[in-house]
């Protein structure tokens, strides 16, 4: 049976009650610093995907995909993921067209059933029912290709624990965020679709993104209310490395785990950007180390350098160190 990446909500069709407790599915203990997207039909940008060192792939089959060119892009993913060769740290995971596409269909019964996809990105996500009807096509071709006999029972138990990323990038999606995320135990992450958002918002595209702040925040607000991770839109100005670096502070400091990336330059910055600094070690060092001291005094708090440290700061600070270690373990990642 799959699993909930929830330890206090049970796996269910349906909305789940809300937790903020972290997951126990495999991938998502991985980082999601830099989340690149890649053309499906694009043969020579798949091919490059397989040796950089990013925490997850979105290959793309609708935006970056004409629809002349849908059908043979489905294919060039199948193969691309079929014949490995991907990092064994990086997320593989393959953004599809909507169900409501001509296109959708096929490409959610594809993935679905391919070893070594991590997630089935959903683009355009309007609500709950969106998220059930594609779980529905997901769970609908693992069990035809169960009864099919595909490898012995591999295929299933591959991909039983396949997640969906469903996308806000509608006013509508962002105003049921929290439905969204609770809508089914696959979802595994909300990812922002910041482009698509602005249009729909007539918004200005601006450096400091004002008028897209209360949509990133409710995003990080249902992520986090319900047990899943945040990753931030695209930055779309590739001419303005210092734009992008402050893009990127910016969304950790809303409490993002990472960022969706256009450009494989762009990685090794949100890679850094997204992860742990030496400053945030050495504090989650001291603030451990500080607390255990009062504690074992009796006392369950403590000022440390003129801020006062109780048990919260620390199990924060303990997050701060377990990031370190799948960062690190990410990075040191081989080829599957």
């Amino acid at each position: 049976m799959f699993l909930r990446r929830s330890l206090h909500r049970s796996f269910s069709s349906g909305a789940g009650a809300a937790s903020s407790s972290s997951s126990s599915s495999p991938s998502h203990h991985r980082p999601v610093r830099s989340v690149l997207y890649v053309p499906g039909s694009r043969a020579r940008a798949l091919e490059k995907a397989r040796g950089l060192r990013v925490d997850a792939l979105i290959l793309d089959l609708e935006d970056a995909v004409a629809p002349s060119a849908k059908d043979e892009a489905r294919e060039a993913v199948r193969a691309a993921v079929a014949a490995g060769g991907f990092r064994a740290s990086t997320l593989v995971t393959v953004r599809v067209n909507a169900l409501d596409t001509p296109w959708g269909a096929a490409d959610v019964a594809m993935a679905a059933v391919l070893p070594g996809v991590a997630a089935v990105v959903l683009p355009k996500v309007g609500g709950a029912t969106d998220v059930r009807e594609a779980v529905a096509a997901m769970e609908a071709a693992m069990a035809l290709a169960d009864g099919q006999g595909g490898q012995d029972g591999a295929l299933g138990r591959a991909n039983e624990a396949m997640e969906l990323w469903p996308m806000l990038e509608t006013p509508l999606g962002v105003l049921r965020a929290e439905e969204i995320a609770a809508a089914h135990g696959r979802v595994g992450a909300l990812v922002m679709g910041t482009s698509d958002l602005a249009k729909e918002l007539h918004a200005a595209d601006t450096r400091c993104r004002h008028a897209l702040l209360p949509a990133l925040g409710r995003c990080v607000l249902a992520a986090r209310a319900h047990g899943v991770r945040a990753i931030d839109g695209v930055h779309l100005d590739l001419g303005d490395d210092e734009a992008f670096e402050a893009a990127c502070v910016q969304g950790r400091e809303m409490g993002f785990d990472g960022k969706t990336l256009i450009h494989p330059r762009t990685v090794a910055a949100a890679n850094c950007a997204f992860a742990p600094t030496a400053a945030e070690l050495a504090r989650a060092h001291a603030v451990i180390g500080a607390h255990g001291e009062a504690v074992a005094r009796g006392e369950g708090v403590v000022v440390l350098e003129g801020r006062l440290v109780e048990n919260l700061h620390v199990e924060d600070a303990r997050r701060v160190l377990a990031l370190h270690g799948r960062c690190a373990d990410a990075d040191g990642g081989d080829a599957a």
